[in-house]
């Protein structure tokens, strides 16, 4: 009998093989999708109330077992303890706030009846069925377990790939979720490689949740399209900083540098591209230069090691990283720090004379280099900005916040943080996600948790009466009531709402429209309508 493959895992800082995990076969990939399908009702039908006090058991177990996922992150990524540590604090944050909040975001809405006088209406919020999961590498926890979560909650069994590249993390999360054993028959973990993701993705699931690169999006994409299968793609970055003229340099300096190295630059909200107002070009450059050289690489266990930049997690992704340098500098770039690879290290980099004509500008180079660029002006710094096939986000530096909020407005981005870095992604209820090719669709929060439901309208009522206008209408000979309704209720001059009583009293004298049964039910349809509309302005604080 043939043996079945394996996943090793290698911890990119050291080479050290410190495990490994059998791969799923494409049929039992396709045989998860089923077991989950069949145990879709029972799940659905538990209360929110049920699914939250199932996953805040999930979120005891994530907190007791800190120091196991520190561990393994570390190993498995080379990041330091510390920044693993990070990943399961933005997760459990994550969870917590989806929890408190579930009840009200999944809640029955009721919305305005129209012309119905009879009837009420509401909107429901279901869940799709399966829902897969296919996780990246560079943040194995904290990029994959709220997807899960979020699907969770909203009622959704779950099925979850995890990178190839981060195998390790990938099997603790599979031990993690398995330490919850009411959550046993509505979650499934499948390991291994492109075989894998693509039987799931073929199964078919019933909706797809997707964290990667923006050309796996789009692969996925083209495969779910069969099928006509949803799906949300958030997908990779190339975040400008713009840098204006009255920004705290050395502020900016210190964290566009750490926002371009952390995680080795293996982030998507990463600062991949730097732009700085020609006035303040010089001081800045050398003060990101000592910022970046101030900044320790290497690897150890050790929770109290000092080093701020591990290790490139992918080799894949050290040969893109070496490739974008080699074309830069080729093209005229200047490497003022760093630049060297280092075993699977990369020197935090900063690099001058660059242009658009480099892909180190154009394409995610997802490892820890600062290419800075001048601007001449604020409207030439948005044009480089834009100037992306990417739109995930970005940063703005500046001490005038008006200012910097009306040039965040003309960025084309999913999201902007104003004097500061990468932070933003940690906000539990802060819409995250791109545009362009950066993809679709919102993590976090409200948005976040419904992404994974349909909306599902449901009408209520007795058979149509006859006093209800509405119905009236579905009987012939009622032009002229129907057109008096349209004008009087929503009319937008005052001529086009008082014309049909104009024309009543030219017709027949007041007293008689009043007393007829037309007139009386479109005065009791406008009564009804505009008070809805004054009811749902309330409802919105308009």
């Amino acid at each position: 009998m043939e043996a079945r493959p394996v996943l090793p895992f290698i911890n990119p800082a050291t080479g050290e093989r410190f495990g490994q995990v059998a791969v799923s076969t494409p049929a039992e990939a396709k045989a998860a999708v089923a077991e989950l399908r069949a145990a879709f009702p029972a799940w659905s039908a538990q209360p929110v109330s049920r699914r939250v006090a199932v996953l805040r058991e999930l979120q005891r177990v994530l907190i007791d077992a800190t120091d196991e996922i520190t561990a393994v992150i570390s190993q498995d990524t080379g990041k330091p303890r510390q920044d693993a540590l990070l990943e399961v604090l933005v997760t459990v944050d994550m969870l917590a706030d989806a929890c408190r909040h579930a009840p009200a975001w999944l809640r029955r809405e009721h919305v305005a009846s129209g012309l119905y006088l009879f009837k009420r209406f509401y909107v429901e919020r279901r869940p799709y069925g399966v829902v897969l999961v296919l996780g990246p590498w560079n943040y194995p926890l904290a990029l994959v377990l709220p997807g899960v979560i979020a699907a969770l909650l909203a009622g959704n069994t779950v099925a979850v790939k995890p990178s190839e590249v981060c195998a390790a993390t990938g099997v603790l999360v599979e031990r993690l979720l398995a330490r919850v054993p009411a959550l046993a028959p509505y979650v499934r973990v499948l390991h291994g490689g492109p075989p894998v993701g693509q039987a799931l993705v073929t199964a078919p699931p019933d909706f797809i949740f997707l964290t990667g690169s923006s050309g796996t999006g789009k692969r996925v994409m083209r495969a779910a399209a069969d099928q006509l299968t949803p799906l949300v793609v958030e997908g990779g970055g190339k975040d400008a900083m713009l840098v204006l003229e009255d920004a705290d340099l050395a502020a900016a300096a210190e964290w566009g540098a750490w926002g371009a190295h952390f995680n080795a630059g293996q982030s998507c909200v990463a600062v991949e591209r730097v732009y700085v107002a020609e006035q303040v070009y010089g001081r800045f450059v050398d003060v990101a230069v000592r910022a970046t050289e101030a900044l320790q690489v290497g690897y150890d266990l050790d929770p109290r090691a000092p080093y701020q930049v591990g290790p490139i997690t992918s080799p894949a992704q050290m040969a893109i990283i070496e490739a974008h340098m080699a074309e830069a500098l080729a093209q005229g770039a200047r490497v003022l720090t760093g630049g060297r690879r280092r075993g699977q290290f990369y020197e935090p980099t900063v690099l001058v004379d660059v242009t658009h004509a480099m892909r180190l500008m154009r394409e995610e180079t997802f490892g820890p280099i600062m290419p800075i660029m001048p601007f001449h002006d604020e409207a030439e710094a948005v044009q480089l900005a834009n100037d992306s096939t990417f739109g995930l986000s970005a940063s703005i530096w500046s001490r005038d916040l008006e200012r910097a909020q009306a040039v965040a407005r003309r960025l084309n981005t999913g999201s902007v943080i104003i004097n500061d870095t990468i932070a933003h992604f940690g906000v539990p209820q802060l819409p995250f996600g791109g545009q362009k090719d950066s993809g679709f669709g919102r993590t976090h929060g409200r948005d976040g948790l419904r992404q994974f439901t349909q909306a599902f309208g449901l009408a209520v009522g007795s058979a149509p009466q006859a006093l209800d206008v509405a119905a009236q209408l579905r009987y012939p000979g009622h032009y002229g009531l129907a057109g008096a309704i349209l004008r009087l209720v929503f009319g937008v001059t005052p001529r086009q709402r008082s014309a049909p009583l104009a024309a009543a009293v030219r017709r027949a004298g007041l007293g008689r429209v009043l007393l007829s049964a037309g007139a009386a039910g479109l005065i009791t349809a406008a009564a009804f309508a505009f008070s809805a509309r004054r009811r749902s302005r309330r409802a919105h604080g308009r």
